[in-house]
């Protein structure tokens, strides 16, 4: 089972995220639903070893991050893979990223060290054309200023990823409410 570990957005701005998306016609848009912050992915996984992860992911009382969107930008440098809004990394977002990431590793998943850059994935790409370039540099300094007010996320969730040609199908598996 493909899965992952990741903070829902209030629908409001996964509606406005999807708004600004749709500035190009090109690429995989994100639909509202899917848009989250990834703090672990867990690649993919036996049903038991979820189960697992589930009871350490159960015990953890961590406070609530304060989440703040601010800008957009894109991975990938010259050949972007996708264009995501920026999430403000903080100490409590980092915390919990590590404690997940532990909770995981005391199961047996293991992932490559990556570095934790907290983002929204909006839009994802293949290969761009020229004229592509041209017109996501174009909405990146039109929208790149883009801003949320800043919130403290309520829970983070497991969730199960079911990839399709259309957009990957997500079934939250189990949520975990956090501390205020």
């Amino acid at each position: 089972m493909r899965a992952f570990v990741g903070l829902p957005l209030p629908g409001d701005l996964t509606d406005r995220l999807e708004i600004l998306a749709m500035g190009l016609r090109f690429g995989r848009a994100v639909p509202a639903e899917n848009m989250h912050i990834t703090l672990a992915f867990l690649d993919d996984q036996s049903e038991d070893v979820l189960a697992e992860l589930h009871d350490e992911l159960s015990g953890l009382h961590l406070r609530a991050p304060e989440i703040e969107i601010k800008g957009l930008d894109v991975f990938g440098g010259d050949k972007p893979r996708l264009l995501f809004a920026n999430v403000e990394p903080n100490e409590a977002l980092t915390a919990l990223h590590k404690k997940i990431r532990q909770a995981a590793r005391s199961v047996g998943i293991e992932r490559s060290h990556e570095r934790f850059r907290p983002h929204v994935t909006l839009r994802r790409f293949n290969r761009l054309h020229p004229g592509e370039h041209q017109e996501l540099e174009h909405l990146i300094a039109l929208q790149g200023a883009f801003a949320w007010p800043k919130f403290h996320a309520q829970r983070f969730e497991m969730v199960q990823s079911v990839l399709s040609h259309e957009a990957a199908q997500y079934e939250t598996l189990a949520s975990y409410p956090l501390a205020p």
